[in-house]
This record gives structure tokens, sequence and C-alpha cells, in this order.
């Protein structure tokens, strides 16, 4: 296992764009006002709890179903893909379908630990060590903590403007990540292929 702050800070950068924290400040503070507060720590470690276990387990469910890491990357780049585009165009693809008002259900899942968290991890698995992966989303879970913390603050520090440009900043970024996982599992699976093919 080899540290590498190149890959914790893209585990970071892709995780904080999928998870979108701050785009979910609207969300999160008219889930306060519906159920009062929230508990940020218990939202948090449950969170990252389920992440780790899907991080480390989520290949073995994978391999009951017959599909490869690759695979499931490129799927996962199109659900990257779509978030994206959601983000960029403001077009909702995905919806937060849950029970309001708890710090378990919805705001830790699906909201911080859902679908294109999961796909995400398993996606980053096929390409860094999971150490950065670990590590990366240790400091994301860590960010959400306190944005969870002061949600009323940052939201009177940026304005509705700076959370605007966030997001779209970040649905760049996450669009670009999201080429980058097809072209390299596509390129993954085409020369597995081949060599299957030339044996």
């Amino acid at each position: 296992m080899k540290i590498s702050f190149v890959e914790i800070v893209s585990t970071f950068i892709v995780l904080f764009a999928v998870i979108d924290i701050l785009g979910s400040i609207p969300i999160i503070l008219d889930l306060k006002k519906k159920s009062g507060k929230i508990n940020a720590f218990q939202a948090s470690t449950i969170a990252f709890i389920i992440l780790i276990v899907f991080l480390f387990v989520g290949e073995a469910m994978l391999g009951l179903f017959g599909v490869d890491i690759s695979s499931f990357a490129i799927a996962g780049s199109f659900v990257l893909l779509f978030l994206a585009l959601e983000m960029i165009l403001g077009i909702e693809f995905f919806k937060h379908d849950g029970p309001g008002g708890a710090s378990i259900v919805p705001i830790a899942f699906p909201l911080i630990a859902g679908a294109g968290s999961f796909t995400t991890l398993l996606a980053l698995r096929a390409e860094y060590e999971t150490v950065n992966i670990i590590i990366g989303l240790l400091l994301n879970i860590v960010f959400v903590y306190f944005v969870l913390r002061s949600t009323h603050l940052i939201e009177r520090v940026l304005g509705k403007g700076g959370v605007y440009v966030l997001k779209k900043f970040f649905g760049i970024i996450l669009l670009a990540i999201a080429i980058k996982l097809f072209t390299t599992n596509f390129a993954v699976i085409v020369t597995e292929f081949i060599s299957k093919i030339n044996s």
C-alpha cells in the first residue's frame, strides 16, 4: 500500500462533488425546519461506516453477480455523468426520496452515502490504492460534519450565488472525471478482450 497525495486529493474532490454537501445545504436547512436539530456527528459517522463497509464488501457483492470492477466502473461513469449534468444544467435525474427528518434517513443515507457514493467508491478502487481512498473519504466526512454543524453560517457567508457557483464548478470537474473513468476502464476491457482472442 502506497500513500499518494495526488490520489488522496483526487478521491476527496470526486467524493466532494458526488456527495455535494454544499449543494445540499438548502435541503438540510429545510429538514432542520421540519424536524428540528440534526445530529451532525451521528449522520457523519453512520455515513462513513456505510461507505467503508461497501468499499470492502462491494467487490465481493459484485462477484456474486459475475461483474468485474472495470465493468462496474464504466457503469459508475454513467452515473457520475448524469450527476454532473444534474449539477451543471440544473436538471433533476435523481430524487432524494426518504422519510424526512432524521439524521440517519435521509441525511446519512441516501444524501451522503447514496448510490452515487457507492458507485464512485468502487470506480475509484479500480484505479487508486485503498488506503488513499479511505483517507480521502475520511477527510470528506470530516468536512461533511463541519458543514452539517454550520449550515446557516455557510449559507450566510457564501450566499445563494456562492453555493450556485460551487455547484457548477464541481459539476464540471465531476464530468471530466466521469469521462476519464470511462475511457480508462473501457481501454482495460478492450485490452482484456483482445488478449483473450489472441490466446
